[in-house]
């Protein structure tokens, strides 16, 4: 009764923001995203029949407060579909940096629900999956999914999961292969929870959940259609807007940092100026995704690296998957 998963973060393009049901962790309309890789999230988890208390490590230190309780959120759903109340460790180690805007909430969840799930012997489908993972985090479950997904808005296990886009190629980019991500990091504590909290006492959250709508159709049809300027011109607008909406919530939370808005500048730059195709995006936090194609890939990371910002080159992941081996449990 044990498995070892593995799972990419996810990169916003339609943000979701605001929870219906924050139990449930039911959003209030539709996302999208794309995973990114080689940044992955590999995950143990051991059911024990005759064990007595569950065991939560990450990067080596021990899981409490409110970290354990979503653990336990996952666990607890895993327990009651497989009919039994074993206890369960879980051992789960990033290769990126955490709590800093790179989405490792999403694969931590979509690991940890993969490997639970494979642990106890559950036949389900990766959307199925999604809906575990869900309970952990609502970007999680498009990291079950991988690469360009989708997460659906519902108020049950059946309308709220995730489902792979399918993209086309164009002449001029192929979602597929073509896209890399120069990320910029500004090491800034932020809390997702906290956002989402903010985003729903903003006035301008009415106005995001009319405007969401339409830019889901468009990002749609953009990554069926291979543009990489309508899908990241997107992502770009999309991250302002979410910014917006949190930042004129009760507290007035300003994540950005000066790092933050060099990059954009320099974005900007390369793009009116030199004609290069890249645009910026953030999800919750201040450090930076820098779309571009792999063309383009080393002169957009020598620009951001410029900044004083410590920079990489990450491409399109897939989905999660259970590892042939498990590792080792603490």
């Amino acid at each position: 009764m044990k498995a070892t998963a593995t799972a990419h973060p996810i990169q916003g393009l339609v943000k979701y923001h605001g929870m219906r049901d924050p139990d449930l962790r039911l959003p209030y309309h539709d996302s999208i995203s794309l995973c990114t890789a080689p940044s992955r999230t590999t995950t143990t988890v051991e059911w024990e029949p005759d064990g007595s208390d569950d065991g939560y490590r990450i990067d080596g230190d021990e899981v409490d407060g409110r970290g354990a309780e979503r653990i336990d959120h996952v666990a607890d759903h895993v327990r009651d579909l497989a009919g039994f109340d074993h206890a369960v460790r879980v051992e789960s180690e990033n290769s990126f940096p955490s709590n800093v805007g790179f989405g490792s909430s999403s694969s931590g969840f979509a690991a940890l629900a993969t490997a639970l799930v494979e642990a106890a012997g559950l036949d389900m489908t990766r959307p199925e999956v999604s809906t575990v993972a869900r309970r952990g985090s609502s970007s999680a479950a498009r990291a079950v999914t991988g690469a360009y997904s989708h997460l659906y808005a519902g108020l049950n296990d059946h309308d709220c999961r995730s489902e792979r886009i399918e993209t086309r190629p164009s002449e001029s980019f192929d979602p597929e292969s073509d896209l890399r991500i120069v990320t910029a990091l500004v090491p800034a504590y932020k809390e997702t929870e906290e956002a989402h909290r903010e985003a729903e006492a903003s006035h301008m959250f009415d106005a995001r959940m009319a405007h969401v709508h339409e830019q889901i159709q468009r990002m749609r049809d953009a990554l069926r259609r291979g543009s990489f300027d309508d899908v990241f011109e997107l992502a770009e607008h999309d991250s302002l807007s979410l910014t917006a909406t949190t930042m004129t919530g009760p507290s007035g939370w300003v994540y950005w940092q000066p790092e933050t808005i060099a990059v954009f500048n320099a974005v900007r730059e390369l793009r009116q100026e030199a004609d290069v195709p890249v645009y910026f995006s953030t999800d919750t936090g201040a450090s930076v995704y820098v779309n571009t194609t792999a063309e383009y890939a080393d002169r957009v990371e020598e620009r951001v690296a410029a900044v004083g910002v410590e920079t990489d080159v990450w491409e399109l992941g897939g989905p999660a998957r259970v590892l042939s081996e498990s590792k080792a449990l603490f």
